[in-house]
């Protein structure tokens, strides 16, 4: 596979800093064009598939106010800056769902949406559960939900569940 030359990138800003970061940059494409690009810059995130059971996995329900509607998910979580991404997965499954993995496997690494921001998601699948108790950060309100593998993929099949990382995690380990 080639990559192809890239564009020169004559000048980096930042246009925006608070709870997200927008950089422009002005580029020069290889095919000698000047264009503008705004980027979402992301510190990464992990998504997780947690199986109480072989033939359970959970989902959360919480509130997306871009997609203006509640949407069903795997347990998620932005990296700290530094943070090492199984350490991440961990973390977030625990403040999430109120459980602790035996085991942590990484399943995935992928781009999110790398048109407009730099975000980067590793996947992992969780066994070994041990039910603690959640501890989500203060701006999420997130409902715990266990379904049966079936119910997962039935849910995806549906569109019932349309959250890209969601849908690509749950294809990735459960089929």
């Amino acid at each position: 596979m080639s990559n192809g030359p890239a564009p020169k990138i004559i000048h980096q800003q930042i246009a925006y800093a608070g709870h997200i970061t927008v950089r422009v940059d002005r580029v020069v494409e290889p095919s000698g064009k000047e264009v503008v690009r705004d980027i979402v810059v992301h510190p990464g995130a992990v998504c997780i598939v947690a199986r109480p059971t072989p033939e359970q996995v959970i989902l959360i329900r919480q509130y997306r106010h871009a997609a203006g509607r509640e949407l069903i998910e795997l347990p998620a979580g932005t990296l700290h800056p530094g943070e090492d991404p199984l350490e991440c997965a961990i973390r977030e499954l625990e403040e999430e769902t109120g459980y602790q993995a035996a085991r942590m496997i990484e399943r995935a690494r992928f781009f999110t949406t790398p048109g407009f921001t730099s975000e980067f998601m590793y996947l992992y699948e969780a066994a070994g559960l041990v039910e603690t108790q959640t501890n989500p950060d203060d701006d999420e309100a997130i409902e715990v939900d266990i379904v049966t593998v079936d119910e997962a993929l039935r849910m995806v099949d549906s569109g019932e569940i349309q959250d890209a990382k969601s849908i690509l995690g749950l294809l990735r380990v459960l089929r």
